[in-house]
């Protein structure tokens, strides 16, 4: 979030201690080889992807693409429900 320990401590109204800790074990969790080789994918010589390449929405966007700097690919998205809330507006 870009926040500080004192921030998130104050937001969640914990001691900064108590979220270091579970900062702490959390990085240790996802840096884990079980969960790492779990969900974590490197992608394949295809960049992009070719559910990309198939989509024209797409496509225009991306066609020179050679992947996220760390080359890491991540699929966000809003429930359509949702995507009210999250529009860009000013």
């Amino acid at each position: 979030t870009g926040l500080t320990m004192r921030h998130v401590g104050e937001r969640f109204q914990r001691s900064n201690d108590t979220i270091s800790r579970y900062f702490h074990e959390m990085l240790v969790i996802f840096s884990s080889p079980r969960f790492y080789t779990t969900y974590v994918q490197l992608p394949t010589g295809e960049s992009p992807a070719q559910k990309i390449r198939s989509n024209s929405k797409f496509w225009p966007f991306f066609q020179h693409a050679i992947g996220a700097i760390d080359g890491s690919h991540i699929h966000a998205s809003v429930p359509a429900f949702q995507s009210a809330n999250y529009r860009n507006r000013k």
